[in-house]
């Protein structure tokens, strides 16, 4: 329990002091699947950019279905972005609290479960500008702890005016 309290104050405490230091710059659609719980997992995430040089802090909100559960994740990372010279794409690294919300479907008589866990997140991944404006970004979640495994990643970018 003591752990769950620690996360939920280092999620709250981050947000608004990188606000102040930053600003919103992006918002979009998270769409992927996971491994260990097998899920399709959709969700959305906002960027505050520049909160240090090259560093932005990227909060997300994701839903898993399927699997016998449903998992709620919230998480709370921080990615650095990597300048390539002669490309657009933006490779970025990072790491991240995880509070996975998770719901076990029982088959009936029984009642369902549902149990709250913490982990850390690495990520892995890329941006690659569009036409428009926008960003189109690929990564993978590694999860350390009991949250899962593994989450293959995309969606997109969208600039706040």
């Amino acid at each position: 329990m003591i752990r769950k309290q620690l996360a939920l104050l280092l999620v709250a405490g981050l947000l608004p002091a990188s606000a102040h230091a930053a600003s919103l710059t992006t918002f979009g659609p998270r769409f992927g699947v996971s491994i260990s719980p097998d899920q399709l997992v959709l969700g959305g995430q906002l960027a505050i950019a520049e909160v240090a040089p090259n560093v932005s802090l990227n909060p997300s909100l994701e839903f898993g279905f399927g699997d016998d559960r449903t998992v709620i994740a919230i998480n709370a990372d921080m990615y650095y972005h990597f300048a390539v010279q002669g490309t657009d794409w933006t490779p970025y690294a990072g790491l991240g609290v995880g509070i996975n919300v998770i719901e076990f479907d029982r088959p009936a008589p029984f009642s369902d479960e549902s149990d709250t866990r913490v982990g850390l997140n690495i990520v892995l991944g890329t941006d690659v500008p569009t036409s428009n404006g926008s960003a189109f970004f690929a990564e993978a979640r590694f999860g350390a702890g009991d949250i899962p495994e593994l989450k293959i990643l995309a969606g997109w970018n969208f600039r706040m005016r």
